[in-house]
């Protein structure tokens, strides 16, 4: 019976989406449990690259069921398109299933969420634009729209007429923006839902069945541990929980089911958006890191800032995930370095500090305290085993194990599919 749940340990960017696939054709399950097409995955099959945004990686494994779960927010525009594009592709998308309680993105929630942005100015959170955080509170003030919603026209029109009352007060008084027209939104949402109607499911019930009969299910985080909207550096996160709490409230599968949850870490450290960044490089390095590591959103195309591996953010990670394993990725990208820094400590006021600090004001004035371990040259992309690292490689996995606080499981060595070392079987 066992659940595994596979999430970002820094944030977000890790290459979930590789190791998702990795595993795809050892489960019977794959599930987005929370976000929405805010969060891109990029996987590499063959000469193929995918850029997904919305589906979870699962899709692209022929023999396992992908699942949108409770806690997504799906825009159906965007699932349609992806679905599309990869069905043009020859990829069989039939056997995806979505919840009927995931909620909504609707056009409103996009044209609030960019508007709100724009008037920030400065003060601007760093979000894509695409509708998810508004979506999200919707959700919470209880006046958001699910996926069944579009099956009962009559609920469909109050609950759209309900959502828009306050948001065009908002949007010409404040905004100077014209009302949004309900009718005209309750038409678009109900031709999507005869369109998406044939993967509607009660996902909570078919993941609890599948766990009864002893089939493998493989829970998906989007974005990572530090966007955490309760644990991530607030308010720059995103407004959902990647944590390994919310693939249990995202899923419907209760926590006793999980039997690993695995963090997905990249051999140096990304983030997409606004907020503090410790390890962040404005050099040489930095723009080397991102060429050669290709860091561009694959959502958004923005550039991604690049620093180097914060072990106090994994140490983190573990904590509050409860980590049993780490899936290391872009190991290969370091090739090249005569030495590699690693921030194993901050410096705030003058003093160490070994652990995240809880305090905003204090993770916006630290500074990385750093390590420095030797590099290597020596080309690993065709590495199947961990002794076929160079040394110096080995030594820096080690390192980093030791700091973050659980086992590195596996090494991703290159883009592609097979370019991974696999030291402990993850199911």
């Amino acid at each position: 019976m066992p659940a595994l749940v596979l999430l970002g340990a820094q944030w977000g960017d890790e290459g979930k989406g590789k190791a998702t696939d990795l595993l795809g054709g050892s489960v019977d399950y794959v599930v987005r449990y929370q976000g929405g097409n805010n969060a891109g995955h990029t996987v590499v099959v063959g000469d193929q690259k995918y850029a997904l945004h919305l589906l979870p990686s699962g899709i692209l494994s022929p023999e396992c069921t992908p699942v949108i779960g409770n806690g997504v927010v799906v825009d159906p525009a965007v699932l349609l398109s992806e679905l599309s594009g990869l069905n043009d592709r020859g990829v069989d998308t039939s056997k995806l299933l979505v919840s009927g309680n995931a909620h909504l993105i609707t056009p409103y929630h996009t044209t609030v969420d960019k508007v709100t942005e724009r008037f920030l100015g400065k003060r601007r959170i760093g979000t894509t634009g695409r509708g998810i955080g508004p979506a999200y509170a919707d959700k919470i003030n209880r006046v958001g729209i699910r996926v069944q919603d579009l099956y009962d026209e009559s609920i469909l029109e109050q609950k759209v007429e309900a959502a828009l009352d306050g948001k065009n007060q908002i949007l010409a008084k404040l905004y100077n923006r014209r009302a949004i027209e309900a009718g005209q939104i309750v038409e678009e949402l109900l031709g999507y839902g005869e369109q998406i109607r044939p993967y509607v499911a009660d996902t909570a019930l078919v993941l609890n069945k599948a766990l009864d009969e002893n089939k493998v299910v493989l829970m998906e985080g989007g974005q990572g541990t530090l966007l955490d909207v309760d644990h991530g550096t607030y308010p720059f996160v995103t407004s959902s929980n990647p944590t390994a709490g919310g693939a249990c409230t995202g899923t419907g599968v209760g926590p006793t089911k999980i039997t690993r949850v695995i963090g997905i870490l990249k051999a140096y450290t990304t983030r997409v958006g606004a907020g503090p960044f410790p390890t962040e490089l404005f050099d040489e390095d930095g723009d080397k890191l991102r060429s050669i590591g290709h860091e561009y959103g694959v959502t958004t195309g923005r550039d991604r800032r690049c620093g180097w591996f914060d072990a106090v953010i994994a140490r983190y990670a573990t904590r509050v995930n409860g980590l049993t394993d780490f899936f290391l990725t872009k190991l290969d990208i370091l090739t090249g370095w005569e030495q590699i820094p690693v921030c194993v400590a901050y410096e705030i006021d003058g003093k160490r500090v070994d652990e995240l600090p809880f305090s905003q004001t204090d993770f916006h004035h630290a500074k990385p305290v750093y390590e420095y371990l030797p590099g290597w040259t020596e080309d690993i992309t065709k590495a199947k085993t961990f002794s076929d690292l160079p040394k110096n490689a080995q030594a820096y996995v080690k390192a980093l194990e030791e700091m973050s606080g659980a086992p590195i499981s596996a090494i991703g060595v290159g883009p592609g599919r097979t370019e991974t070392i696999e030291i402990n079987s993850f199911i």
